[in-house]
């Protein structure tokens, strides 16, 4: 059987032509097998069909000769969490993110939260899955289901039956590790210093709700005097209120209303399984990730002088700035999860970050997590005792940037070789660390294709220059199309 859901990063296809209960427990079975793991943990996201898969995944698990912990509805960050801090083989969180309703996935980990990608193993799973023949594979999935899958009715299943069968083998069950999840969350913040904030917070009815209202027990147990505005709050895997992903500006306003109509310090917005955060200021404005970064880098090298901190190349000249002035070792990495995370192991960087609002953590096994940001940036807020708005506009203002602009094209590859061609001989620097990025005295650009989506991705930034940075982006645009 070939299955088509695997990417570089992680799995992620459509619901029944790519991806269903079936595939999920070849999913399961291969991971188990290829790396020998005994234990591991799983969760998922509140899309509808994530706990069917889920379940399959584990009976897939179960028979590949794993025990299974099932977290129930979690945000990734918390199977990252689990992971190591339970020391179990691995684990996998049942996700599509931000991708439209119609599709679910599945991000993995291995022991100690390292990542599965295509370098790393991910291919060997699938080639695995493939291997097992459909018989093989409907009489296993015989024991615990006679009806496994309905093409009818994918989202019902039979969970109800299908628990009580991977419960009945002695290799399944319920956790929680919220109150061990909260505590490290809470230890990267020194909340006594913390002063009254209002703080909106938007979990676009995905995983963020759960994680967010454990957060503000402990606070209040604390007597930390932070309020929180909730929208979008309560977990809805039909997302009446749209696919949460802040990235996208349409997806913005509630957001930013919320903030100026509360008066609140800082709005907070999550995607689906809450590993990304977006930040807004006191005015409603949107805080583009890229001068986050920034913040962290700066907020990490106060406390710990001299530290590594990893970077994606899309725009980086702010970052860079920020990091040699505070005497810390600015180093590039490739964009995506996988990548930054096998960097920071490699040279034992306190944080990484990527303009796409994911920000890594060297305490948090090296992996991303999207409630440690704001968290810090709230402190920031406290210890500053000045608006987000006044922390970012001196770094806005030295390097102004266009943000991320995706263009669909037919053929990206001869985009990209034209454009290459005819800015190259005028370049200071050609890197392609991942796709191209040119180095100008004034100005750089980045122009790269999606790993992920049908897209070529435009950055550009220039040193102190809006009006530059504006005409080169719409110079590069034109010849994009």
């Amino acid at each position: 059987m070939k299955i088509t859901c695997f990417k570089a990063y992680d799995i992620r296809g459509k619901l029944i032509d790519q991806l269903d209960e079936r595939v999920a427990y070849r999913i399961g079975r291969a991971f188990a097998e290829h790396f020998s793991a005994k234990t591991v943990v799983v969760g998922g996201d509140i899309r509808l069909t994530s706990q069917p898969l889920k379940l399959a995944l584990s009976a897939g698990l179960i028979d590949g000769g794993c025990e299974v912990s099932d977290l129930g509805m979690t945000g990734t960050e918390e199977i990252y969490f689990a992971t190591k801090h339970l020391g179990v083989d691995g684990g996998v969180e049942v996700t599509a993110s931000h991708n439209p309703i119609d599709y679910n996935g599945m991000k993995l980990v291995k022991e100690g939260s390292r990542p599965v990608s295509g370098d790393t193993g991910l291919f060997d799973v699938q080639a695995l899955a493939e291997s097992y023949t459909d018989a093989d594979v409907q009489a296993s999935l015989k024991k615990y289901a006679d009806t496994f899958v309905s093409d009818e009715d994918f989202v019902q299943g039979q969970c109800s039956v299908l628990t009580e069968k991977l419960l009945a083998t002695g290799q399944y069950k319920a956790l929680s590790i919220m109150d061990a999840y909260v505590e490290h969350m809470l230890s990267y913040v020194n909340t006594d210093g913390f002063t009254p904030l209002k703080l909106v917070v938007n979990a676009g009815n995905g995983a963020a709700g759960k994680a967010l209202d454990a957060i503000e027990v402990a606070f209040k147990n604390k007597g930390v005097p932070i309020e929180f505005v909730k929208i979008h709050h309560e977990p809805d895997g039909h997302f009446p209120n749209g696919i949460p992903n802040p990235l996208l500006p349409e997806s913005r306003a509630d957001t930013a209303n919320a903030v100026i109509k509360h008066k609140a310090n800082m709005g907070i917005a999550w995607d689906g399984d809450f590993d990304r955060c977006f930040l807004f200021d006191e005015t409603g404005e949107f805080v583009e990730g890229y001068y986050i970064v920034g913040l962290l880098a700066q907020a990490f090298l106060d406390k710990d002088p001299g530290a590594k901190v990893i970077y994606d190349p899309r725009v980086y000249w702010n970052t860079e700035d920020i990091v040699k002035s505070a005497g810390g070792v600015p180093i590039k990495s490739k964009t995506g999860h996988a990548f930054i995370k096998e960097r920071m192991r490699a040279d034992d960087a306190v944080y990484g970050g990527e303009m796409s609002a994911h920000h890594y953590f060297r305490d948090f096994a090296y992996c991303d997590s999207g409630m440690i940001p704001w968290l810090l940036v709230a402190e920031l807020l406290c210890l500053q005792n000045k608006p987000l708005s006044e922390m970012v506009a001196q770094r806005i203002a030295a390097f102004p940037s266009s943000g991320e602009i995706n263009s669909v094209l037919q053929d990206p590859d001869a985009a990209i070789a034209n454009i290459l061609q005819a800015y190259e001989d005028k370049a200071n620097v050609v890197d392609y660390t991942d796709g191209i990025g040119l180095e100008f005295d004034k100005w750089r650009f980045n122009l790269r294709k999606s790993n992920t989506e049908p897209v070529i991705r435009l950055n550009v930034e220039s040193r102190g220059d809006i009006q530059l940075m504006q005409a080169k982006t719409k110079e590069l645009l034109a010849m994009l199309k």
